[in-house]
């Protein structure tokens, strides 16, 4: 009897665990909870600068960007929405909509402002919204939407500096009939919300999708805990915690990609200041650096590549700290970011990992290495975050999708990067056989080839469909990418495998050209041959001078794209 006793109380404390049972010892993890505690700690510190759409500069202190997302959080909670659509840029009205939906006790959908209507739709309809914030600007993008669903509320922001009145629109009305509520109701504040006492940590926080550029997007399943972890690991890994002084982060990341990497938490976390950015405009970009002191922002390389090559580039007199990921660096990128002062922290991983899992960290030892080699090392994908489990590289060939055997640790031998750990997403919505086949053999897989060097860090060779087979020979498009724009007249490329009646296929590349210069494909290939470093093998045997390359939301190179002018013989678009 006392067995099935104690076992009846395992059983009984497994549950409680999971429910509200108060437990001294612990509390369920939420990243909501770092706005709260940013606003209690330092009100009057700055938490928001943001160029409005009618061209004003709006500055709020922590404690009103605090109760903007208390207030929405109550008028959510009023109208009973629990799956809240947000097409928006870089706003606070998006910040305020990441803390406020979640301390309502609702599920974040932020969608692609970039994505075609029909996308949107695909999504919101999948996601299952009760509700939509949107842009004023990118209202258009939901008008088929609003016709099947006339039932689901629309709510504008119009971006304005105005917070009352008729210049104010119907986001700020809403957190206003929030904050009413909230007094009429008892004026509970922050504790009448969702907080760290009465969430479950395993519960949604957010349905970010995939980009979805061959198929239908995916939404992707994060939970309090994972975005909770993910933050802490972005505060260490990106150095957002400053020795002095606090933080000041420039969000040139789409804050709808991944939830902005978990940003929008991370920089609150260490009470730092968000420069909102309604687009990428590099003249801006460079004048907030130089005049407002910008200590941090995240950014693909192709975003690096064009702010380093922008008129404005000149070192800076203070370090930057700059998180690069979406696609594989190059050297010859970093060395130019480095002579601006602006330090890479190379990070790399997926919206199914909340953004950013791993890390190139710097070793001291590089010091004494010739730069190129330096900043080669510094390009890799590096190690597992602090909060996740150690990175691992798996053979491609294993006839057991469950027994997941390593590579060799010798640089060479290419296989696919898996991930297990905390800052792995939960799954897919409301798809299990894609789900099952993300974790097959019970790691996350990434669909990214790389090779696993001695000391334990990753390098990145290409997707699974990027490899170019070359008569036998495997040539990393990335690779290859990567030495083509040491050309001192390159400026991006991309290369993609064509067909070849000899050698099955070869590649071909596409590049764009630095501002005044003019250079035709075959001085490129002539430079390939006989002044680069790229084996006679790699070398393309077509080279295409392009106005610019296709690319997603995030600055990824769309291969597919390339793979479809090369079939078509399109010279850009």
């Amino acid at each position: 009897m006392s067995g099935a006793s104690s076992r009846l109380r395992n059983v009984l404390g497994h549950l409680l665990s999971r429910g509200d049972a108060h437990q001294p010892h612990r509390h369920h993890l939420t990243p909501t909870i770092f706005l709260e505690r940013a606003a209690s700690i330092e009100p009057e510190a700055e938490a928001i600068y943001h160029v409005t759409a009618n061209g004003k500069v709006l500055r709020r202190s922590y404690m009103e960007f605090a109760d903007r997302a208390r207030g929405f959080a109550y008028y959510l909670r009023k109208k009973g929405y629990k799956r809240v659509g947000l097409l928006a840029p870089n706003t606070p009205a998006f910040l305020e909509s990441v803390f406020g939906i979640s301390a309502a006790g609702a599920v974040l959908v932020p969608v692609n402002i970039r994505l075609k209507p029909e996308d949107i739709n695909y999504i919101f309809e999948f996601a299952e919204v009760d509700s939509i914030i949107v842009d004023a600007e990118y209202a258009y993008l939901i008008d088929a939407f609003r016709k099947l669903y006339p039932q689901i509320p629309i709510i504008v922001d119009v971006d304005t500096d105005a917070t009352e009145g008729a210049l104010s629109g119907p986001f700020d009305d809403a957190v206003l009939e929030g904050l009413n509520h909230d007094r009429a109701t008892g004026n509970h504040g922050w504790a009448g919300l969702q907080s760290q006492t009465s969430v479950n940590e395993e519960d949604m926080i957010s349905i970010p999708f995939t980009s979805g550029t061959t198929s239908r997007p995916k939404g992707v399943v994060y939970t309090h805990r994972g975005a909770y972890l993910a933050t802490l690991a972005n505060v260490v890994e990106s150095g957002l915690n400053l020795p002095s002084g606090r933080c000041k982060y420039l969000w040139t990341l789409p804050m709808f990609h991944a939830v902005g990497w978990t940003f929008p938490w991370a920089v609150c976390a260490v009470r730092g200041t968000h420069y909102c950015l309604r687009k990428i405009d590099y003249p801006l970009i460079w004048r907030l650096l130089k005049e407002e002191g910008i200590t941090h922002f995240n950014a693909a390389p192709t975003v690096n590549t064009l702010l380093c090559a922008a008129k404005e580039a000149e070192p800076l007199p203070h370090p930057v700290r700059v998180t690069v990921a979406a696609s594989p660096p190059t050297a010859h990128l970093f060395e130019q970011m480095t002579a601006l002062n602006l330090h890479p922290v190379h990070v790399y991983g997926l919206t199914e990992t909340y953004g950013p899992i791993t890390r190139g960290y710097v070793l001291p030892q590089w010091d004494s290495l010739p730069p190129h080699e330096k900043f080669a090392n510094m390009a890799r994908q590096g190690h597992g975050f602090i909060t996740s489990l150690p990175v691992r590289v798996i053979k491609t060939d294993q006839a057991d999708e469950n027994v997941l055997a390593d590579v060799a640790k010798n640089g060479k031998e290419i296989g696919e990067i898996v991930f297990t750990g905390n800052i792995c997403a939960k799954g897919y919505y409301k798809d299990e056989e894609a789900t099952r086949k993300l974790f097959a053999g019970g790691a996350l897989h990434s669909g990214d080839l790389a090779v696993w060097h001695p000391d334990g860090s990753i390098q990145i060779q290409d997707r699974a469909k990027d490899i170019i087979i070359s008569g036998g020979e495997n040539i990393s498009s990335v690779a290859l990418e990567s030495m083509l724009v040491e050309h001192p007249d390159v400026l991006e490329a991309g290369v993609v495998a064509v067909p070849d009646s000899h050698w099955g296929e070869r590649p071909k590349a596409y590049l764009t050209i630095k501002e005044g210069k003019t250079i035709a494909g075959q001085d490129v290939i002539d430079w390939a041959k006989h002044q680069s470093a790229i084996s006679k093998f790699m070398v393309p045997r077509e080279v295409e001078i392009v106005k610019e390359l296709p690319k997603t939301s995030t600055g990824k190179i769309k291969k597919n794209v390339l793979r479809e002018w090369a079939k078509k013989g399109i010279v850009g678009e």
